[in-house]
């Protein structure tokens, strides 16, 4: 009689857990159907090396391409940037693999030096000839991979509140997105990620603006939205769980870094420190201009667009060796 009703038990636990899981499987698919239908793909997509890359690409001129940070996507570039950076240039934008609307090949690690060869394989489809590359934040990092392992293919670096070296002390509030475990990453993505997203998304906005407040239309017109999907979660997870494997080792070569090259860092950015992330990069990288920003925090292409455009042609009229006019 015991053992029944402890089976019974056991069976009604199983059901239970069964239902919780199958609600927010049905709860992720519908939110990512809202958000497939109201921000749909805004460019071209193209085949690399077996991921399926999603891209921007405007204006005419020598290119310069833009390398999205940790949790974002080629919005965070198109929208507040490419509208004021003026004419001169051929500006594209793409989703790193697995982020926005890109999807990343199958058996990828997504560490540094596999994503440095998807970028340089993309731009050498594209005929981009030698551009500049601009890495914001987490971007940043692969665009130094691109400068340290592939340095015949781009004529410039750019980068926004980049990092640059490994942290000494993973903050707490992005411990949730460490998961080691890629069946972990797999079953939070398609079960409680975008529920959580959805309800908690402006919160860590405002932890990554501050001490700026978000955009009003951060969510939707800069894309915030499309975080939410589940393959979305799974690339940001993935990046972040992997890129001390080789942050180290590429940091111990930018001397090795020979092109023209700047450094713009926030002087009230709450996420990385200049101490550990710009300083030492500037003493590493020969010619590095570093442009400390007072006024600017770790997003600096929202609050500072401007600024950050002037900065990036500046990088860019050394590295082509000519001025272009605005």
């Amino acid at each position: 009689m015991l053992l029944t009703v402890l089976l019974w038990l056991l069976a009604a636990i199983a059901l239970a857990c069964l239902a919780v899981v199958g609600y927010f499987v049905f709860r992720t698919r519908h939110i990512v159907a809202w958000v497939e239908r109201t921000m749909p793909p805004a460019g071209k997509f193209i085949d690399i090396k077996g991921n399926r890359i999603h891209y921007v690409d405007v204006g005419e001129g020598p290119p310069i391409v833009f390398l999205h940070g940790l949790g974002a996507q080629l919005h965070h570039f198109t929208h507040p940037l490419f509208k004021v950076f003026g004419p001169g240039y051929r500006l594209i934008a793409l989703d790193r693999p697995g982020s926005g609307y890109s999807t990343r090949a199958r058996g990828s690690t997504g560490r540094l030096p596999e994503q440095a060869e998807v970028v340089c394989a993309f731009m050498e489809k594209l005929g981009l000839e030698k551009p500049v590359i601009v890495g914001h934040s987490l971007g940043g990092s692969v665009a130094l991979a691109i400068a340290v392992e592939h340095p015949e293919a781009i004529s410039g670096l750019v980068l926004l509140a980049a990092l640059t070296h490994r942290e000494v002390e993973l903050r707490p509030e992005f411990k949730a997105l460490f998961v080691s475990s890629p069946l972990k990453r797999f079953i939070l993505a398609h079960t409680v990620s975008a529920p959580a997203g959805l309800k908690y998304g402006m919160k860590t906005m405002e932890l990554i603006f501050a001490p700026h407040p978000p955009p009003k239309d951060y969510m939707t017109e800069n894309g915030g939205y499309i975080g939410l999907r589940p393959s979305h979660y799974y690339a940001s997870a993935t990046d972040f769980a992997v890129i001390e494997m080789d942050l180290p080792r590429l940091s111990e070569r930018y001397n090795e870094i020979k092109v023209p090259s700047g450094l713009l860092f926030g002087g009230v950015d709450p996420i990385i420190s200049l101490d550990v992330q710009g300083t030492p990069a500037k003493e590493k990288i020969e010619g590095l201009e570093l442009e400390i920003a007072d006024n600017l925090g770790h997003m600096p292409q929202f609050i500072g667009p401007e600024q950050v455009a002037s900065f990036i042609r500046r990088i860019a009229e050394r590295a082509f060796g000519r001025r272009v006019s605005a």
